[in-house]
């Protein structure tokens, strides 16, 4: 057995297992069938909204949302730079342009002062993302949306479970986008789903999923259906969402372990200086997708990802550089909207493993190899500069 600590590890048991083989033995509705139906209204249950559509990622979720929304050709949409790049690829997919703002020091979300700036007569949506778990500033977004009567679209593909004051993620703004990939709090290996409290907006979704046909029982009825839009087929398989129904009965006991992991992290790193990790910090409950530490300055981010290759420990950067210095954004970046808070923060961050059964050994193995790269990193920009030039 391999001693070797990975980034995650999927939590799976029989539940699993059974539902997976009781839609595969079914014989039939592979493509669409009753799990599909029963993790929708397990969705909405366990969140309290009034629709959850599924669909086969998190990606198209976005998509999805943004095209039941109107955005289009022409339309500009406001999302952070520190993101996974989906979050503006999404945008650019419907034919609109994402105008990146800056993040808050402490959330790494989107700030709302920087963009109340941004907004424009052609913003035709906000998306902030609840960045590794975490709640952003979402009430103060969800305000500023409103005073302006611009639609906001939750990136929650992090933060399944996670609340902003005892709001649960995903059902503060217009709709949401989540993700079940496999790394995700809820996973079903791929995924996702848009959650809304808005009829039309759910059905938009709904025929987009589809074709644009507006029935979605195609398989259950004698006639070709009604085309009323453009859409294409993006559903969630019924094997799919029988993972994401067994995983769905465990997910409070899934983010119990992540938190508990968490906390026993935090508590074995404490000692270790130049080391912070992002909390929280009073704006709700974080549900720990990701663990992330932000390194001081003074700390070599290469000498501890080293360290802990060294004792065979994974860990990844998320996300560096930011999406708007990406090759795929550079050349749409004039340089004339600098995002400074974004261009720190992706410098100094580290992903640690998580997952809700990382055990104790493990742990303290992890906070060791931090501790020993956290030394030597220090001593390597002590000794070369910050920036790699020679120290005086």
């Amino acid at each position: 057995m391999s001693d070797s600590i990975p980034l995650f590890e999927i939590p799976w048991d029989q539940r699993d297992v059974a539902n997976a083989v009781d839609s595969i033995t079914r014989g039939g509705y592979w493509a669409n069938g009753p799990y599909v139906e029963a993790f929708e209204d397990g969705l909405e249950e366990y969140l309290g909204v009034d629709y959850a559509v599924t669909v086969n990622s998190g990606t198209t979720a976005l998509v999805a949302a943004l095209t039941a929304h109107g955005v289009g050709d022409g339309d500009e949409v406001i999302v952070p730079s520190f993101t996974f790049i989906a979050t503006a690829n999404a945008v650019r997919f419907v034919g609109a342009t994402p105008v990146f703002a800056d993040i808050q020091r402490e959330a790494y979300g989107l700030d709302p002062d920087a963009v109340a700036d941004a907004i424009s007569p052609e913003t035709a949506a906000i998306v902030p993302v609840h960045p590794y778990g975490a709640p952003c500033e979402i009430d103060a977004l969800a305000d500023l949306a409103a005073d302006t009567g611009v639609p906001l679209i939750e990136d929650a593909a992090e933060a399944f479970g996670a609340d902003y004051r005892g709001q649960t993620l995903g059902t503060i703004g217009d709709a949401a986008a989540l993700s079940f990939c496999q790394n995700k709090v809820l996973p079903t290996g791929e995924g996702g789903a848009v959650v809304t409290d808005d009829d039309d907006i759910a059905r938009r979704v709904e025929r987009y999923r589809s074709h644009g046909r507006a029935s979605d029982e195609y398989f259950d009825s004698a006639d070709s259906g009604e085309y009323v839009g453009l859409g294409t087929n993006v559903r969630m398989s019924d094997l799919v969402a029988s993972i994401g129904c067994s995983q769905l009965e465990k997910v409070d006991d899934l983010i119990a372990g992540r938190r508990r992991a968490a906390e026993q992290l935090s508590t074995a790193l404490a000692d270790v200086r130049g080391v912070e990790p992002h909390t929280a910090a009073g704006r709700g409950r974080h549900v720990y997708q990701l663990y992330t530490v932000t390194l001081e300055p003074n700390v070599d981010r290469a000498a501890v990802i080293d360290a802990l290759a060294e004792r065979d420990i994974a860990s990844k950067v998320y996300w560096e550089p930011g999406v708007h210095r990406t090759r795929a954004y550079r050349e749409r970046d004039d340089g004339s909207d600098p995002l400074p808070v974004t261009e720190d923060v992706t410098g100094r961050v580290l992903s640690l493993p998580m997952h809700p059964e990382l055990r104790s050994h493990e742990i303290d193995r992890i906070a060791a190899g931090v501790r020993a790269g956290v030394e030597r990193g220090r001593a390597t920009v002590s000794r070369i500069g910050p920036r790699g030039t020679p120290s005086n």
